[in-house]
C-alpha cells in the first residue's frame, strides 16, 4: 500500500505526465503555423495528402525537414514504404485544400488542381513545394517524426496560409517584401 501511495504522488507530481490535453491545447492553438500538406502517391498510384501542423526547418547541411504525422494517419504507412514525400505549403485562398486534406478519407485532393513533380504530388498555386526522401521516423508519442532529406524546393509567388486560434489567417499580400516589413516595424 506504500508503494501505490508513493506512485500516485509521483505521478500526479508538475511534469510527470505532462500537461493536461485542454492547457496543452489552447497553449499552441495561439502559436500561429504555415497550413501545410504532406502528400504522397496512394497504393494506386493517385495523390493522398494529410494536413499537418508540425513542419519545419532541421538543418542546413545536409538540407533535412521534419513533419509529424499522427500514427493512425493513412499517409504514413505510403511515407514509410515509398521513403518519399512532398510538402505543400498551402497559400492564402487555400483554406478548402487545408480542411479537405486534415479530415480522414480518400480523395482529399478531388476537386484540387495539383500535378506530379519529382514522381510526388505538388498542389497547384502553394506558396512553397518541397520534394523529400525519407531519412528517418522516430518516434513522437501518438505520432511519428518524419525526417526528410530535401531533394527540390520552390517557393512560390503567394504569402502562405496561416493557422492561428483555430482560424485560417491570410498574410497580406506583399507582407515578405523587406519594404512591407520596414513599415510594419515603423508602426509597431
Amino acid at each position: 500500500m506504500a508503494v501505490d501511495v508513493i506512485t500516485r504522488a509521483r505521478d500526479s507530481a508538475p511534469g510527470v505526465n505532462g500537461v493536461d490535453f485542454d492547457s496543452f491545447c489552447e497553449l499552441f492553438s495561439g502559436v500561429p503555423a504555415a497550413v501545410t500538406v504532406v502528400t504522397a502517391r496512394n497504393g494506386d498510384g493517385l495523390p493522398h495528402g494529410t494536413t499537418v501542423s508540425a513542419f519545419c526547418s532541421l538543418s542546413l547541411k545536409p538540407p533535412l525537414v521534419i513533419v509529424a504525422l499522427d500514427r493512425s494517419s493513412d499517409l504514413l504507412p505510403l511515407v514509410e514504404r515509398q521513403r518519399r514525400f512532398g510538402i505543400n505549403v498551402l497559400a492564402g485562398g487555400q483554406e478548402e485544400v487545408g480542411t479537405a486534406c486534415a479530415c480522414k478519407g480518400p480523395d482529399k485532393l478531388a476537386g484540387t488542381s495539383w500535378r506530379y513533380d519529382a514522381g510526388l504530388p505538388r498542389i497547384e498555386g502553394s506558396a512553397a513545394w518541397l520534394a523529400c526522401n525519407v531519412q528517418d521516423v522516430l518516434d513522437g508519442g501518438d505520432h511519428a517524426i518524419v525526417v526528410g532529406l530535401v531533394t527540390a524546393c520552390e517557393p512560390g509567388e503567394a504569402e502562405p496560409l496561416v493557422y492561428h486560434r483555430r482560424n485560417f489567417l491570410r498574410l497580406p499580400n506583399g507582407a515578405g517584401d523587406p519594404a512591407w516589413v520596414a513599415e510594419s516595424r515603423a508602426v509597431g
